[in-house]
């Protein structure tokens, strides 16, 4: 699972340096924040599955709450971030939400 985060981690890396030589300053920030809204809420997940699994109360149903809890987060970093970054890219912040989504499949 942390192995798949770090992936994500540098997929989105790797896309906001794109974006910094295609589009500029704003839409590598752009796509680092749409990674980061993906990659966070992951990262939070994954700890909470490998603590519960340390601890013997893993079970379906707190897994699909953290994931209910996962998608709530990513959602409210991206209306955060949609609301607070005045120079969004919009473009730049979905290729960043889409590499770091699909960052597994490489």
């Amino acid at each position: 699972m942390f192995r798949a985060v770090f992936h994500q981690g540098i997929a989105t890396l790797i896309i906001a340096g794109l974006a910094w030589f295609w589009v500029g300053q704003h839409g590598a920030v752009s796509a680092g924040l749409g990674g980061a809204a993906i990659v966070v809420p992951n990262l939070f997940f994954a700890l909470s599955l490998w603590a519960a699994a340390n601890s013997g109360r893993a079970s379906v149903g707190r897994f699909f709450v953290g994931e209910f809890i996962k998608v709530a987060a990513t959602l409210a970093l991206l209306v955060i971030v949609a609301g607070a970054y005045r120079d969004l890219h919009w473009l730049a912040l979905l290729a960043g939400m889409f590499v770091a989504l699909k960052a597994n499949l490489f």
